[in-house]
């Protein structure tokens, strides 16, 4: 799929999001480290859990409000005031000022405003597209993605410390430019508004939920998606503590690779392999069945990631690294085109807020990982991570491809093979 063959719609996301994310990744990495030393450690931990909590919540009230009101509209006014909690935090920067309750407030009031418009947006893209070119549409996003979270990386280790104040002007107008950009080249294609059933707003918000709870293949989808995500997320987690401990230094010429300098490399190998093989990845998938194809790629990508929780050689961590992102790059924008294929015309901002519980979920899942590794030892995390992994390939499968008419022994058979390939 050529450039110009893109919708507008999609031309318009791909670049805005690029360089936003690109300049927020130089800045919000850094978020636990900036409110620790400014406040204190426990502080920052609480107070970014409650951005968590808020976030999701928030991110429900913005799929209802996408689905009842037109989204340009609403994606016009999040961003607008996104802008404007850029430019708060900003000014409390200033040395004269350095305010850092205005930063704080200024950091939620982003939070908020983010996750209202978050659904406005994934919406809209899947109003812009088809069955037919979904999966090219998700993998470029997801190629765009990584790219400008590795500029992004680069340029907060760069200009952090010592340019602050600049980064953040850079982001103050970089988010300014969004809203306008939505202004003149957005098209909102979405008429056919959610209608108000009870007066009540709270209760027709619940309500509108009830329809994407009781959606059973869906539910299967977001619940087997979360467990998937939390053997990736585990990697700056677990595994992340567990290489900073035990993991062996090895000296190549006179650079020394400890754990955290180990985590760095698996993490820049990802986004690496992501950037320079997605669209190869991609063409080759497409010459084969799609189901076969994203159940290959994510019993690879379980291998992988089991095999990385416990692993303490370099060598064996660059070897799964790598085969755990090419499952990565093989299941992932099948899943996310067969996602949003799930998502009805009426409610796709409601269903794009609900399938958010995946990423919210995989967080609490893998940052639970370092509880538990504190009992159990490495290969036995290995094992809790390739059940998890197991009951997740099994759900998503089961949720896009197996309908519920179909015999109980289709299913038993795909956890059977699944089961196999990671006992193997």
């Amino acid at each position: 799929m050529n450039w110009k063959d893109y919708p507008q719609n999609i031309k318009v996301r791909l670049i805005t999001s690029f360089f936003n994310r690109a300049v927020s990744s130089a800045v919000m990495p850094f978020m636990a480290l900036f409110f620790a030393l400014e406040m204190s450690k426990v502080w920052a931990g609480l107070f970014l859990v409650f951005t968590v909590i808020i976030s999701f919540f928030i991110n429900l009230i913005g799929g209802y409000i996408s689905d009842r009101f037109p989204r340009k509209k609403v994606l016009l006014s999040t961003s607008s005031l996104s802008a404007v909690m850029f430019l708060l935090m900003t000014i409390s920067l200033i040395p004269v000022n350095n305010v850092i309750w205005l930063f704080a407030i200024a950091y939620v009031g982003f939070v908020i405003t983010s996750s209202l418009g978050r659904p406005a947006m994934h919406a809209i893209i899947i109003d812009s597209t088809t069955p037919e070119n979904r999966k090219a549409v998700y993998a470029i996003d997801y190629w765009m993605i990584n790219l400008s979270m590795a500029i992004g990386a680069a340029l907060g280790g760069l200009l952090y410390v010592n340019h602050q104040i600049e980064l953040f002007v850079l982001l103050s107008v970089t988010s300014a430019i969004l809203p306008i950009s939505y202004k003149i080249w957005l098209i909102d294609v979405h008429t056919n508004h959610l209608e108000k059933q009870h007066q009540n707003v709270f209760i027709d918000l619940i309500q509108n939920y009830k329809v994407a709870f009781q959606d059973r293949p869906f539910v299967k989808v977001v619940v087997g998606s979360m467990f998937i995500f939390a053997a990736e997320f585990s990697l700056n987690s677990y595994i992340g503590v567990r290489l900073a401990e035990t993991f062996k230094t090895v000296t190549i010429g006179n650079f020394d690779i400890g754990g955290v300098r180990m985590l760095s490399i698996l993490n820049i190998e990802n986004m690496l392999l992501v950037v320079c093989l997605t669209f190869f990845i991609t063409k080759i998938t497409d010459r084969f069945n799609k189901q076969k194809m994203m159940l290959a790629g994510l019993i690879i990508y379980g291998i992988g990631y089991v095999t990385i929780t416990s692993a303490n050689s370099w060598y064996l961590l660059v070897i799964f690294g790598f085969i755990a992102t090419m499952g990565e790059l093989i299941y992932s924008p099948i899943r996310n085109a067969e996602q949003a294929n799930m998502m009805p015309t009426d409610k796709r901002g409601s269903y794009s807020a609900f399938s958010n519980l995946s990423f919210s979920g995989a967080d609490l899942i893998a940052r639970s990982t370092i509880v538990i590794g504190a009992f159990l030892i490495p290969t036995m995390m290995s094992v809790y991570i390739g059940i998890i992994l197991m009951i997740g390939i099994f759900l998503v499968y089961t949720g896009l491809f197996v309908k519920s008419s179909q015999p109980l022994i289709n299913k038993k058979a795909i956890l059977t093979a699944t089961t196999k390939m990671f006992i193997k």
